[in-house]
């Protein structure tokens, strides 16, 4: 699976990811993108969105979609590199035009 991650994704999570290609926002020259652009391009060339944005299903509509977005609870390293088997196990599970808030308690 390609996987893009948005600019407040912490880049240590890529290397729990084992078998996906992942890019970053600020590496591809898109850290300047906000959201609405950003998902535009990103649907493009990835299969799934992985952000911290807790706002972006409010600002967004998302109807129609092709790519996943899974949205993490927080963008604090500390916090999920305890749960880097179950951020795992969510992007795995992801389907096309799917959407996931994650909860780590």
């Amino acid at each position: 699976m390609n996987v893009l991650f948005d600019g407040c994704v912490p880049r240590p999570l890529r290397r729990f990811l084992p078998g996906h290609t992942v890019k970053t926002a600020p590496e591809l020259g898109w850290g300047a993108l906000k959201n609405g652009d950003l998902l535009r391009v990103a649907e493009e060339q990835f299969d799934l969105l992985l952000t911290a944005d807790q706002n972006l299903r409010y600002q967004q509509n998302l109807t129609g979609r092709r790519i996943a977005i899974l949205v993490l609870p927080t963008n604090d390293w500390t916090v999920l590199r305890k749960h880097t088997e179950g951020i795992a196990n969510a992007v795995a599970g992801m389907a096309p035009g799917s959407f996931l808030e994650l909860d780590l308690t």
